[in-house]
């Protein structure tokens, strides 16, 4: 077993998920969003928790991902957020009865057939374009659209569906725009089709900022894990962060002042200073661009990142840090004695956001799940 560990709090994703119905009131559906391995958690482990847990569906990228659920058991319905392209994709799609979101009639059409084929009805969702410019379907072509699907008589359309492209500022006068085309969309759809019952435009972003946008169901994803869609936002209700990674220290040195460290001798140390060699990388996760400008735990207290992050190692400065020997526990992201590194910290030092940090620490490294 090698020295890098993530655990995954489960009990900890299952308070958020109290905490977003919540926020949101018992008559609103929630969608737990679990695309990219449900951000590097588990898709697997997230998934089964959030199905016992009550969670009214679950949103995956791709088809491979629903197929994998329903290989293993899970029964919730299964919404694919980005779509399905072929013949092959519908007659999967129908035959696991997963939910594919559409925004091609000739997609339509061929997924009409293939339920027709196996006598089922299949239940969709439109995406529609409020102002992401990304997939969807236009405010103008979304009349015509539902006429045509709805000659479809094996498709059963539940929602529209849009995405929020600001609403990860505090203030954003652009999501209430795409609350209000969404709001107009809704009208247009119900004039046709009165069984939407589903309709969604709430991200995480939406959900902690900005009630407008709640609609009919929400579609948590960074929130459910402890996270934030950015560092101005705060969550109104507390979460508690799902996702733990932890190494060790391999190796303690005295360096001579003016040593260079690491790859490119970016840093020198400034006096003899004290460095611990720990186990994790680039490689294991952490990004590279954290060189020189993030920080580790050891012996509860913050260490500063020294020199390139290399591949599978990082050093830190931990002078004035005590006895710290081999073995030592050294916390990447989470907490140890009173300090704590959050996945928005990674963030920021990184330049990123805390959706890559999650994913790529929990897609790399050995995880073990705390139930």
């Amino acid at each position: 077993m090698g020295p890098n560990i993530v655990r995954i709090d489960l009990p900890a994703l299952v308070h958020n998920l109290g905490q977003i119905r919540d926020l949101v009131g018992l008559g609103r559906k929630i969608m737990g969003v679990v695309k990219a391995d449900a951000y590097g958690h588990g898709l697997l482990p997230v998934s089964r928790t959030l199905e016992k847990s009550g969670v009214d569906s679950l949103g995956v990228a791709f088809l491979h991902e629903g197929l994998k659920l329903r290989a293993e058991g899970i029964g919730a319905p299964i919404v694919i957020l980005c779509g399905i392209r072929t013949r092959e994709e519908c007659r999967a799609a129908v035959e696991k009865g997963l939910t594919p979101v559409l925004f091609d009639l000739s997609v339509a059409q061929t997924l009409a057939e293939e339920s027709a084929r196996a006598d089922k009805q299949t239940p969709i969702h439109l995406k529609v374009d409020t102002g992401m410019g990304r997939l969807g379907i236009s405010s103008e072509e979304l009349g015509s659209f539902i006429e045509r699907v709805k000659t479809f008589k094996n498709l059963r359309l539940e929602a529209l569906i849009s995405h929020l492209s600001s609403a990860d500022k505090r203030v954003s006068a652009f999501t209430k725009t795409q609350a209000r085309a969404f709001q107009e969309m809704v009208e247009t759809g119900a004039a046709q089709e009165p069984c939407l019952c589903l309709n969604n435009l709430a991200n995480s972003a939406g959900i902690m900022g900005h009630p407008e946008t709640f609609f009919d169901m929400v579609r948590p994803g960074i929130m459910l894990y402890g996270g934030r869609p950015s560092p101005e936002l705060i969550s109104p209700v507390p979460l508690r962060p799902v996702m733990h990674f932890k190494g060790q220290v391999l190796q303690t040195r005295t360096l001579p002042a003016n040593t260079p460290v690491s790859y490119g001798r970016i840093y020198y140390t400034r006096c003899p200073q004290r460095i611990a060699v720990l186990s994790a990388g680039y490689g294991d996760g952490l990004a590279r661009s954290m060189s020189n400008l993030g920080y580790v735990l050891i012996r509860g207290r913050k260490t500063p990142i020294i020199g390139t992050i290399c591949m599978n190692l990082t050093i830190c400065d931990i002078t004035g840090c005590g006895d710290v020997t081999p073995g030592d526990e050294a916390v990447f992201l989470g907490t140890q004695g009173t300090e704590t590194i959050e996945g928005d910290d990674i963030a920021r030092w990184a330049g990123t956001v805390s959706y890559e940090v999650f994913c790529s620490i929990g897609q790399r490294n050995k995880r073990e799940y705390v139930t």
